[in-house]
């Protein structure tokens, strides 16, 4: 009885998943073995698209390039500024519950508002951000509109959303056994101590899942480049998911546009299998299972 209840209660979850995900998944593996434009027919070429993405497609190498240029500048400024926040938020002081909520608020903020507030920081001439670096004599700056400052600049703007990786490390801050730490005291050892053999050892499980779960989300970065940049200025912030978005709906070439999205899945399976692979030798558990 219970069995069937369970299966129930799961199939909505289960069917959503059949019809949503795995079927597209599945079909656009199909169509990237074809050459189809929207409204067009189809016609089978085998490998060709793959082929093409490799060897022949300058903007694939390009989208790629700086999106791996993005992802390596955004995820440890992300995972660094998250941890830091979440130290100075597992601190008791006064009024702890609203600093929380503050540094936590960005997250609850649609993604496209969040787009349009830093448009408008971002803007060179009046500009928030130009304006506090003119109020003490530093000449104002380009940020996304140059094309040496645009990664940069979006790099910046990622730190915004670190309130849920803060939020995560919190959780595991708070599961740190107290006697760990007074056990480094009784030895002579002070914060910097606590924080080397304790506290950072005792996080990398939380610290491998938020790795992982970065590296998945900054390479499915779309609307910064879709809203703010349009890929520009001269291609510095075509991300591999605008191009694809690009190629399937501007240029309606949806058989080229299903290869793009399989190589995604690809290099981001590879990426976070490489990280699996790894973390035996850096992760800790407490139960010693590695």
């Amino acid at each position: 009885m219970e069995r069937n209840w369970g299966i129930l209660l799961a199939a909505p979850a289960m069917i959503g998943f059949l019809l949503f995900t795995l079927i597209p998944m599945i079909a656009s593996l199909g169509f990237s073995l074809t050459d189809w434009n929207i409204g067009g027919s189809f016609s089978f070429i085998g490998l060709e698209n793959y082929k093409t993405m490799l060897t022949e497609d300058k903007l694939f190498s390009k989208s790629l390039f700086v999106t791996i240029y993005y992802t390596l500048g955004s995820v440890p400024l992300v995972m660094a500024g998250a941890f830091f926040i979440a130290m100075l938020l597992n601190q008791k002081v006064k009024g702890l519950s609203i600093f929380r909520t503050i540094f936590y608020l960005p997250v609850l903020v649609p993604s496209v508002a969040n787009t349009m507030l830093w448009l408008w920081m971002f803007n060179p001439d009046f500009g928030l951000l130009n304006t506090i670096l003119g109020s003490v004599g530093v000449s104002g700056q380009q940020w996304i509109y140059s094309e040496s400052t645009s990664i940069p600049s979006l790099m910046l703007m990622s730190t915004w959303g670190l309130g849920n990786a803060a939020v995560i490390f919190l959780a595991g801050l708070q599961g740190v056994p107290a006697h760990l730490y007074e056990a480094v005291e009784v030895d002579g050892g002070g914060p910097l101590r606590k924080l080397w053999h304790v506290t950072i050892p005792m996080m990398t499980p939380t610290i491998f899942f938020n790795l992982v779960m970065a590296l998945i989300n900054t390479f499915q970065v779309f609307n910064e480049a879709y809203i703010m940049t349009e890929g520009g200025p001269n291609n510095s912030t075509l991300f591999y998911v605008y191009y694809l978005f690009r190629t399937a709906f501007k240029d309606s070439q949806m058989g080229y546009a299903c290869a793009l999205a399989w190589g995604l899945f690809l290099i981001i399976l590879f990426l976070s299998s490489l990280i699996f692979l790894t973390s035996r030798k850096w992760v800790y558990y407490e139960g010693g299972e590695n």
